[in-house]
C-alpha cells in the first residue's frame, strides 16, 4: 500500500481535530477512551456514506458542509486533491480538502453499506478516496477481536479476554500523530471489520478488560500472537530480523504431567504439505529473489532442499535450496514465503521436517514437509490460550504464561 506524501499531510490534519486525541509511544498516562484512526481504504472510487438516523458532514475547520436525512446514501467524489459529497438527486456539496462524517445521535455510519462506530474522514489521494474510521480504542477492539480470535463459545471467554488485552496493547503502541493514520484494517496490522464483525463473547471480553494492557518494565509492549505454536512458542529473533525482547521467549505449551499440549486441539496442530518439482520451481522463480541474492538469470531449477540449522526452540532456522545455478540460503520466517505454491497461502510455520524424492538424474521430484503449528510462533498461542481457558486459567494467567515477566494493568497506571 502506498503512503503518498499528499495523503500523509491531509490525513494528519483530518484526524487532529477536537474529536480525536492522539497518543505518543512511550507515554505512560493515556485515557482508556483514546481514539484510534483506522485506514479502511485509500483507493475507493466513489464510496457511499449513510446512517439510519442521518449524519452531518463537516470540513477540517469543523464547519458544517451538509446535513443528510435518515437513511440517505451520499457518494463521495474526488478531483484535484479535494473531495465532495453528492446527494442521491445529484446535488453536491462544495469541494473541500476533506470531509468528516458524523452520525446524528447514537446512530452508526455505514460505508458502502458496512456499519462502523465513530466517525469517518474522507479525503483525496492519487489513487482514489481515502476513508479513515476514527473511534475509541475499545469500540475498535470489538471489531478486531472476533476476526483475530474467531467465533468462540462463552466457555472460552478467558482466552478471548487475553486476546482483547494483546490487541489493545498493540493499538496503544501504534498511536502516532506523526503518521497519517494509526493502523490499517488489514493484515499489515490487526484485522478490523467494524460492527459487522462484532459478536457477544468478544464484546463482553473487551468490556471485561476495559482499559487493561500488557506492560513490561512499566511500558506498554507489543504483544504478538499467532494461531498455534505446535508445542512451544519461540523467541522473536528466531523468526524475525529483530532483537529479542525478554518477555518474548520460548514457552512450552505442554500440559503439566501429560504428553499433551494445550494447543493440540487446534486444526493445524500437525500438518503435511507436499510440493512437486514444477510447483517448487515456480515458487522459487517468483519469490526467492525477495529473500536471497540470486543471479540476474534467476535461481534455476531446484535439485534439493535441506535444513541447515535449527533454532533453540526446535524450529527451522535456515534452509539451503540447491539448484542448477547454485545454493541459496533462506532464514526464519522468510522460508514460509518461498516453500509454497505461487499465489497460495504461505507455509503454516517453520516448525517442520523435510523429506524429498529425486529422479535418477538427481532432479527433485517432490518435497514433503511435515510440521506443527500455524503462524510465526511468537507470543501468545491462540489455540493454547483456548486450551488453557478450558482448563480453568483466567486471562491474567494466560498472559503471564505466554509473556513471561509482564504485568497486566490499566493503561493509565
Amino acid at each position: 500500500m502506498r503512503r503518498l506524501a499528499s495523503l500523509f499531510a491531509l490525513i494528519a490534519v483530518a484526524t487532529s481535530g477536537t474529536a480525536v486525541r492522539h497518543g505518543t509511544p512511550g507515554v505512560r498516562q493515556r485515557p482508556a477512551d483514546q481514539v484510534i484512526r483506522v485506514l479502511l481504504s485509500a483507493t475507493a472510487s466513489t464510496p457511499q456514506i449513510s446512517s439510519p438516523d442521518g449524519f452531518v458532514l463537516v470540513d477540517r475547520e469543523n464547519a458544517l458542509a451538509a446535513r443528510a436525512g435518515r437513511s440517505q446514501a451520499w457518494r463521495i467524489e474526488r478531483s484535484a486533491g479535494r473531495v465532495r459529497a453528492v446527494r442521491a438527486d445529484g446535488v453536491p456539496t462544495v469541494w473541500k480538502d476533506l470531509l468528516r462524517a458524523r452520525p446524528v445521535g447514537d446512530g452508526l455510519l455505514s460505508l458502502d453499506a458496512k456499519p462502523y462506530r465513530g466517525e469517518i474522514v474522507f479525503l483525496a489521494t492519487d489513487s482514489g478516496v481515502a476513508a479513515i474510521n476514527a473511534l475509541p480504542i475499545d469500540d475498535y477492539l470489538m471489531g478486531v477481536v472476533p476476526l483475530e480470535m474467531g467465533a468462540r463459545a462463552a466457555s472460552d471467554s478467558a482466552a478471548v479476554q487475553a486476546q482483547a488485552v494483546t490487541a489493545r496493547s498493540y493499538a496503544f503502541i501504534h498511536l502516532t500523530p506523526a503518521r497519517p493514520y494509526d493502523v490499517t484494517a488489514g493484515t499489515l496490522d490487526q484485522l478490523y471489520g467494524g460492527v459487522a464483525a462484532e459478536n457477544a463473547v468478544a464484546s463482553q471480553a473487551v468490556d471485561a478488560t476495559r482499559g487493561v494492557v500488557l506492560r513490561y518494565g512499566g511500558r506498554i509492549v507489543n504483544a504478538p500472537y499467532h494461531s498455534t505454536c505446535g508445542g512451544s512458542t519461540t523467541a522473536s529473533s528466531e523468526v524475525w530480523r529483530s532483537e529479542d525482547e525478554p518477555y518474548l521467549r520460548s514457552v512450552s505449551d505442554r500440559i503439566p504431567g501429560t504428553e499433551r499440549f494445550y494447543c493440540d486441539i487446534a486444526p493445524r496442530f500437525s500438518w503435511t504439505r507436499r510440493i512437486d518439482a514444477q510447483t517448487l520451481n515456480a515458487a522459487v522463480a517468483q519469490y526467492m529473489g525477495r529473500y536471497a541474492r540470486v543471479p540476474s538469470t534467476g535461481a534455476g531449477s531446484v535439485r534439493g532442499v535441506t535444513i541447515a540449522s535449527h533454532t533453540p526452540s526446535g524450529r527451522v532456522g535456515t534452509i539451503t535450496v540447491s539448484t542448477d545455478r547454485g545454493n541459496f540460503t533462506l532464514r526464519g520466517n522468510d522460508i514460509r514465503y518461498v516453500l509454497r505454491a505461487p499465489g497460495d497461502e504461505i507455509l503454516n510455520s517453520t516448525y517442520f521436517s523435510l523429506d524429498q524424492s529425486s529422479a535418477s538424474d538427481g532432479s527433485l521430484v517432490q518435497l514433503v514437509i511435515r510440521g506443527f503449528g500455524y503462524g510465526h510462533g511468537v507470543g501468545m498461542c491462540q489455540w493454547g490460550a483456548i486450551g488453557r481457558a478450558r482448563a480453568g486459567q483466567d486471562f491474567r494467567a494466560i498472559l503471564r504464561a505466554y509473556y513471561p515477566g509482564t504485568s497486566v494493568g490499566p493503561v493509565g497506571s
